[in-house]
Protein backbone atom coordinates (compact mmCIF):
# COMPACT_ATOMS: atom_id res chain seq x y z
CA UNK A 1 0.00 0.00 0.00
CA UNK A 2 0.88 3.48 -0.09
CA UNK A 3 1.38 5.76 2.65
CA UNK A 4 2.49 9.24 3.47
CA UNK A 5 2.97 11.39 7.15
CA UNK A 6 -0.97 11.60 7.30
CA UNK A 7 -2.05 8.27 6.08
CA UNK A 8 0.64 7.06 8.67
CA UNK A 9 -0.74 9.62 11.03
CA UNK A 10 -3.81 8.40 11.01
CA UNK A 11 -3.27 4.79 10.46
CA UNK A 12 -0.94 4.87 13.93
CA UNK A 13 -4.25 5.99 16.28
CA UNK A 14 -4.33 4.94 19.99
CA UNK A 15 -6.54 6.18 22.71
CA UNK A 16 -4.75 8.34 25.15
CA UNK A 17 -6.02 8.84 28.99
CA UNK A 18 -2.95 9.73 30.53
CA UNK A 19 -1.56 13.19 30.26
CA UNK A 20 1.30 14.77 30.99
CA UNK A 21 1.13 18.31 33.11
CA UNK A 22 2.33 20.31 29.93
CA UNK A 23 -0.01 22.59 29.24
CA UNK A 24 -1.42 24.13 25.83
CA UNK A 25 -1.42 27.32 24.26
CA UNK A 26 -3.60 29.61 23.53
CA UNK A 27 -2.37 29.04 20.03
CA UNK A 28 -2.39 25.80 19.93
CA UNK A 29 -6.45 25.35 21.10
CA UNK A 30 -7.22 28.08 18.22
CA UNK A 31 -5.06 25.61 15.72
CA UNK A 32 -6.91 22.63 16.75
CA UNK A 33 -10.43 24.31 16.42
CA UNK A 34 -9.10 26.30 13.47
CA UNK A 35 -9.05 22.73 12.33
CA UNK A 36 -12.19 20.91 13.30
CA UNK A 37 -14.07 24.09 11.38
CA UNK A 38 -12.68 22.80 8.08
CA UNK A 39 -14.21 19.76 8.53
CA UNK A 40 -16.96 18.62 5.57
CA UNK A 41 -20.20 19.70 6.85
CA UNK A 42 -23.70 18.71 4.64
CA UNK A 43 -25.09 21.21 2.78
CA UNK A 44 -22.71 24.00 3.91
CA UNK A 45 -25.34 23.70 7.16
CA UNK A 46 -22.11 23.76 9.63
CA UNK A 47 -24.40 22.35 12.22
CA UNK A 48 -22.00 22.17 15.09
CA UNK A 49 -20.20 24.50 17.46
CA UNK A 50 -17.41 23.41 19.90
CA UNK A 51 -17.11 24.68 23.43
CA UNK A 52 -13.41 25.05 25.29
CA UNK A 53 -13.20 23.67 28.59
CA UNK A 54 -9.98 24.96 30.12
CA UNK A 55 -11.39 25.27 33.60
CA UNK A 56 -10.71 22.62 36.02
CA UNK A 57 -13.76 22.74 38.35
CA UNK A 58 -16.15 22.28 34.68
CA UNK A 59 -13.56 19.85 33.67
CA UNK A 60 -14.20 18.13 37.08
CA UNK A 61 -18.24 18.32 36.67
CA UNK A 62 -18.14 16.80 33.28
CA UNK A 63 -15.67 14.06 34.45
CA UNK A 64 -18.64 13.21 36.67
CA UNK A 65 -21.34 13.31 34.26
CA UNK A 66 -19.56 11.19 31.69
CA UNK A 67 -19.36 8.24 33.95
CA UNK A 68 -16.66 9.34 35.95
CA UNK A 69 -14.26 9.54 33.51
CA UNK A 70 -10.95 10.49 35.12
CA UNK A 71 -9.05 11.85 31.94
CA UNK A 72 -11.80 14.27 31.56
CA UNK A 73 -10.59 16.11 34.75
CA UNK A 74 -7.04 15.59 33.81
CA UNK A 75 -7.09 16.80 30.19
CA UNK A 76 -5.12 20.16 30.04
CA UNK A 77 -8.01 21.28 27.58
CA UNK A 78 -11.50 19.46 27.01
CA UNK A 79 -13.73 20.10 24.35
CA UNK A 80 -17.44 19.57 23.92
CA UNK A 81 -19.07 18.94 19.91
CA UNK A 82 -22.59 19.59 19.79
CA UNK A 83 -25.11 19.56 17.10
CA UNK A 84 -26.03 23.32 16.77
CA UNK A 85 -29.39 24.28 14.83
CA UNK A 86 -29.53 27.17 16.85
CA UNK A 87 -27.64 29.69 14.46
CA UNK A 88 -30.20 28.19 11.91
CA UNK A 89 -33.13 29.04 13.85
CA UNK A 90 -32.27 32.54 13.82
CA UNK A 91 -31.59 32.38 9.94
CA UNK A 92 -34.94 30.44 9.16
CA UNK A 93 -36.90 33.75 11.48
CA UNK A 94 -34.64 36.34 9.80
CA UNK A 95 -35.61 35.60 6.39
CA UNK A 96 -39.25 34.62 7.02
CA UNK A 97 -38.84 30.92 6.80
CA UNK A 98 -40.44 27.36 8.53
CA UNK A 99 -38.05 25.98 10.52
CA UNK A 100 -37.93 21.99 9.78
CA UNK A 101 -36.05 19.87 11.98
CA UNK A 102 -38.37 17.58 13.29
CA UNK A 103 -37.33 15.09 10.86
CA UNK A 104 -34.16 12.21 11.85
CA UNK A 105 -32.56 13.33 8.44
CA UNK A 106 -31.51 16.86 10.78
CA UNK A 107 -30.42 14.95 13.60
CA UNK A 108 -28.24 12.80 11.44
CA UNK A 109 -26.84 15.51 9.61
CA UNK A 110 -26.08 17.58 13.21
CA UNK A 111 -24.49 14.28 14.91
CA UNK A 112 -21.97 13.50 11.36
CA UNK A 113 -20.93 17.37 11.06
CA UNK A 114 -19.98 17.15 14.91
CA UNK A 115 -17.79 14.00 14.20
CA UNK A 116 -16.21 15.17 11.12
CA UNK A 117 -15.48 17.99 13.29
CA UNK A 118 -14.35 16.08 16.08
CA UNK A 119 -11.57 14.11 14.17
CA UNK A 120 -10.32 16.87 12.32
CA UNK A 121 -9.61 18.51 15.93
CA UNK A 122 -7.95 14.99 17.09
CA UNK A 123 -6.13 15.02 14.03
CA UNK A 124 -4.86 18.38 14.22
CA UNK A 125 -3.97 17.35 17.54
CA UNK A 126 -2.12 14.54 16.93
CA UNK A 127 -0.10 16.08 14.46
CA UNK A 128 1.33 18.86 17.07
CA UNK A 129 2.48 15.93 18.97
CA UNK A 130 -0.47 15.20 21.02
CA UNK A 131 -2.88 12.26 22.25
CA UNK A 132 -6.10 12.45 23.20
CA UNK A 133 -9.60 10.27 23.04
CA UNK A 134 -13.24 10.45 22.29
CA UNK A 135 -16.08 10.76 24.92
CA UNK A 136 -19.14 9.07 24.33
CA UNK A 137 -19.83 9.51 28.12
CA UNK A 138 -20.85 12.78 27.31
CA UNK A 139 -24.65 11.78 26.56
CA UNK A 140 -24.20 10.12 29.90
CA UNK A 141 -26.60 12.87 31.25
CA UNK A 142 -27.19 15.53 28.53
CA UNK A 143 -29.57 17.66 30.63
CA UNK A 144 -27.19 18.29 33.44
CA UNK A 145 -24.33 18.78 30.75
CA UNK A 146 -26.62 21.09 28.54
CA UNK A 147 -27.67 22.94 32.08
CA UNK A 148 -23.91 22.96 32.85
CA UNK A 149 -22.59 24.24 29.34
CA UNK A 150 -25.62 26.64 29.01
CA UNK A 151 -26.53 25.13 25.64
CA UNK A 152 -29.51 26.43 24.23
CA UNK A 153 -32.26 25.12 22.54
CA UNK A 154 -32.13 23.18 19.26
CA UNK A 155 -28.29 21.94 20.47
CA UNK A 156 -27.28 18.79 21.80
CA UNK A 157 -23.90 17.34 22.63
CA UNK A 158 -22.99 14.76 20.27
CA UNK A 159 -19.17 13.81 21.89
CA UNK A 160 -16.52 15.21 24.20
CA UNK A 161 -12.92 15.21 23.21
CA UNK A 162 -9.83 15.49 25.78
CA UNK A 163 -6.68 16.56 24.18
CA UNK A 164 -3.32 17.00 25.79
CA UNK A 165 0.61 15.76 25.52
CA UNK A 166 1.00 11.71 26.03
CA UNK A 167 2.04 10.24 29.49
CA UNK A 168 1.78 6.37 28.18
CA UNK A 169 2.19 4.82 25.27
CA UNK A 170 -0.27 1.72 24.82
CA UNK A 171 -0.25 -0.78 22.14
CA UNK A 172 -2.63 0.21 19.41
CA UNK A 173 -5.95 -2.09 19.39
CA UNK A 174 -6.42 -4.41 16.51
CA UNK A 175 -9.34 -3.01 13.91
CA UNK A 176 -11.81 -5.67 12.19
CA UNK A 177 -10.09 -7.07 9.20
CA UNK A 178 -10.33 -5.34 5.97
CA UNK A 179 -12.69 -8.64 4.60
CA UNK A 180 -15.27 -7.64 7.49
CA UNK A 181 -15.94 -4.08 6.74
CA UNK A 182 -14.87 -4.01 3.20
CA UNK A 183 -17.16 -4.80 0.25
CA UNK A 184 -16.58 -4.24 -3.47
CA UNK A 185 -19.87 -2.86 -5.66
CA UNK A 186 -22.12 -4.88 -3.31
CA UNK A 187 -22.48 -5.76 0.19
CA UNK A 188 -21.37 -9.67 0.62
CA UNK A 189 -22.43 -11.02 3.69
CA UNK A 190 -21.26 -14.80 3.14
CA UNK A 191 -17.64 -13.68 4.51
CA UNK A 192 -18.38 -11.78 7.63
CA UNK A 193 -18.99 -15.11 9.48
CA UNK A 194 -14.74 -16.29 8.91
CA UNK A 195 -13.78 -12.81 9.27
CA UNK A 196 -15.42 -12.45 12.59
CA UNK A 197 -13.70 -15.68 13.44
CA UNK A 198 -10.17 -14.36 12.67
CA UNK A 199 -10.65 -11.17 14.84
CA UNK A 200 -11.98 -13.15 17.79
CA UNK A 201 -8.98 -14.94 18.14
CA UNK A 202 -6.81 -12.06 17.46
CA UNK A 203 -8.48 -9.76 19.98
CA UNK A 204 -8.49 -12.50 22.68
CA UNK A 205 -4.55 -12.70 21.95
CA UNK A 206 -4.75 -9.34 22.31
CA UNK A 207 -6.55 -8.94 25.92
CA UNK A 208 -3.93 -11.94 27.18
CA UNK A 209 -1.07 -10.44 26.25
CA UNK A 210 -2.33 -6.90 27.67
CA UNK A 211 -3.51 -8.38 30.94
CA UNK A 212 -1.13 -10.77 31.57
CA UNK A 213 -3.70 -13.50 30.95
CA UNK A 214 -6.34 -11.98 33.12
CA UNK A 215 -8.80 -11.28 30.17
CA UNK A 216 -9.20 -13.16 27.35
CA UNK A 217 -13.11 -12.42 26.13
CA UNK A 218 -13.73 -12.35 22.18
CA UNK A 219 -14.38 -9.48 20.47
CA UNK A 220 -17.75 -10.83 19.47
CA UNK A 221 -18.49 -11.88 23.54
CA UNK A 222 -17.88 -7.84 23.87
CA UNK A 223 -20.44 -6.93 21.58
CA UNK A 224 -23.15 -9.32 22.20
CA UNK A 225 -23.29 -8.05 25.71
CA UNK A 226 -22.54 -4.12 24.80
CA UNK A 227 -26.21 -4.93 22.34
CA UNK A 228 -27.85 -6.70 24.63
CA UNK A 229 -28.99 -3.72 26.80
CA UNK A 230 -30.36 -0.02 25.75
CA UNK A 231 -27.86 2.70 25.63
CA UNK A 232 -29.02 5.71 26.81
CA UNK A 233 -32.81 5.89 26.53
CA UNK A 234 -32.46 9.25 28.07
CA UNK A 235 -30.72 11.11 24.82
CA UNK A 236 -34.10 10.57 22.63
CA UNK A 237 -36.17 12.36 25.17
CA UNK A 238 -33.46 15.02 25.68
CA UNK A 239 -33.04 15.72 21.99
CA UNK A 240 -36.69 15.92 21.43
CA UNK A 241 -37.11 18.56 24.50
CA UNK A 242 -34.26 20.38 22.62
CA UNK A 243 -36.81 20.67 19.37
CA UNK A 244 -35.81 17.63 17.26
CA UNK A 245 -37.95 14.23 15.98
CA UNK A 246 -41.27 15.99 16.63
Amino acid sequence: METSPVIDLINSHRSIRKFSSKELTNTQVKTIVEAGRWAPTSHHVQAYSIIVVEDKETKQQLAKLAGNQTYVETCPVFFVICADYYRLKQASDQHSQPFEIGEQEQVIVGAVDAALVAQNMLLAGRSLGMGGVMIGGIRNDPDSVSSLLELPEFTFPVMGLCLGYPSQNPDQKPRLPHEAVVHYEKYDPTKIGRAMTEYDQLMQQYYQDRTQGKRSDAWSEQMASFLSRPKRPQVGSFIKKQGFLK
